[in-house]
């Protein structure tokens, strides 16, 4: 094993709220949906209608381009609603779970004695294939590819991410299963990586068959971009997959009973929570489920995911696919009295413009205020101290910006994803949608190259 990958560049954001380690199972939701608007590059073909009865793995939508791909129903219903947004585009599949349970039965083996064929068409049959993504571009991976590597990034380092090594502690059966699977997938190497401090007791540490890499650093030396920067670097013509620690389980699962088992731990997080905790529910699940009566008054947002990267949903909405995390901010909709004028000793600053740097423990609670307009993109410096990539974020922007093609390849483009620019746009003095910017450019790319 090689020795600890240190990331030096990147900023921890320590914030108040982070979930207390006691897990309280819900009940089965009112409401579970799949949001098609969750799987980048796809166009759904349905596959039912409303009032149509489902169980648990029935397919809702397809791929239009790739039929192959489903996309399976997490639980045993109705289909309560099916919405839609502008151009009639669908939105979300609402379904209303019943007490029946009913699952559709699929392939229950052992992955080391299956071909890779009968591991795919086993994966597609169930919805399952869509936890597996593929770097460059953060789309759902081509069944018919061969990546050079997988990577399985098992720790988080966004504020207030979850604790995969303790809602996975009791897992580790079903993940061995899991990656029994995905060794058959790639002719390269399956990447487990942890942190530096892993117990050794850890259920990480008794998996067998993959690369265990461990990193050491602040965020994001958890988001499994930067792991893939300084593991194996991804070239033009290459491709790369990846894929979440709780997904490992589902696939593990699959095989070990031949159900498609949507159970999902979350982390209910934030400042604007009573009591931070890990609840177990399905994917997919309302939020309300997760958030009633643990809530504070007031203004919130709700993000489905990390502060930084994660989607804003209502108390309404529902869990994003590919979401962990449920976190709960106060909105930033109030002016300040003085403003940047103010001491600031509640306020985090990476420059050190406040007095709160005397307290580099500090935990804060930060509101959604962008604490000034938006303006020109200035170069200030500050992107190349918290972006651990050997790449020219600054250049990458621009050259996203103005759709150069050409320039974007040169810069780097293939190794990032949105969520690579998240602490650029945090600490962004001219509060521009760096996200959206380089998501617009990956489109680009892919709707060219392929």
């Amino acid at each position: 094993m090689p020795g600890v990958i240190k990331i030096r560049r990147g900023l921890n954001i320590k914030l108040q709220g982070k979930a207390e380690k006691i897990i309280i199972k819900t009940k089965t939701p009112e409401f579970v949906a799949v949001k098609p608007v969750d799987f980048h590059g796809i166009q759904p073909k349905l596959a039912v209608s409303e009032n149509d009865t489902v169980k648990g793995g029935s397919v809702l939508f397809t791929d239009k381009n790739n039929p192959e791909i489903k996309f399976t129903s997490p639980v045993s219903g109705s289909i309560k609603a099916i919405n839609r947004g502008e151009r009639r585009a669908i939105l979300e599949i609402v379904i209303s779970p019943d007490e029946s349970n009913g699952k559709e039965e699929f392939v229950k083996a052992d992955p080391a004695s299956i071909t890779s064929e009968e591991i795919i068409s086993n994966l597609l049959n169930s919805g399952l294939w869509p936890v597996i993504r593929q770097r460059p571009y953060n789309i759902i991976a081509n069944p018919t590819d061969t990546p050079k590597a997988i990577f399985i990034s098992a720790f988080d380092t966004a504020p207030l991410a979850p604790d995969y090594e303790y809602i996975l502690k009791d897992s580790g059966r079903d993940f061995q299963t899991g990656i029994n699977a995905l060794i058959k997938l790639t002719s390269g190497k399956v990447h487990l990586n942890v942190e530096n401090d892993i117990r050794q007791l850890s259920v990480f540490h008794t998996i067998k068959g993959v690369q265990l890499n461990k990193f050491k650093g602040p965020h994001p030396a958890g988001n499994v971009g930067t792991q893939i920067h300084y593991i194996d670097p991804i070239n033009k013509g290459e491709k790369v997959w990846f894929i979440n620690p709780q997904d490992v389980v589902a696939i593990g699962r699959l095989f070990d009973t031949g159900h498609y088992d949507a159970s999902h731990y979350y982390a209910l997080a934030g400042s604007e929570v009573l009591n931070p905790r890990y609840f177990k529910s399905i994917k997919g699940a309302c939020v309300y489920s997760i958030a009633t009566g643990n809530v504070k008054e007031g203004d919130i947002r709700y993000i489905s995911g990390n502060p930084l990267s994660g989607n804003q949903v209502s108390s309404r909405g529902f869990m994003g696919f590919y979401d962990s995390q449920l976190t709960l901010l106060p909105e930033g909709n109030r002016r300040e009295f003085f403003g940047w004028l103010a001491p600031g000793f509640e306020k985090f600053s990476l420059s050190g413009s406040f007095p709160s740097w005397l307290a580099p423990d500090k935990e804060y609670r930060i509101d959604t205020n962008l604490h000034g307009g938006r303006r020109a993109l200035m170069i200030t410096g500050k992107f190349e101290k918290v972006f651990p990539f050997d790449i020219l974020p600054m250049q990458l922007i621009k050259a996203a910006i103005i759709q150069d093609i050409d320039q974007m390849e040169r810069l780097g483009i293939y190794e990032v994803v949105e969520e690579d620019f998240a602490l650029c746009e945090f600490v962004d003095t001219s509060k521009t949608d760096i996200q959206a910017i380089i998501r617009k450019g990956l489109d680009l790319m892919y709707n060219e190259m392929k």
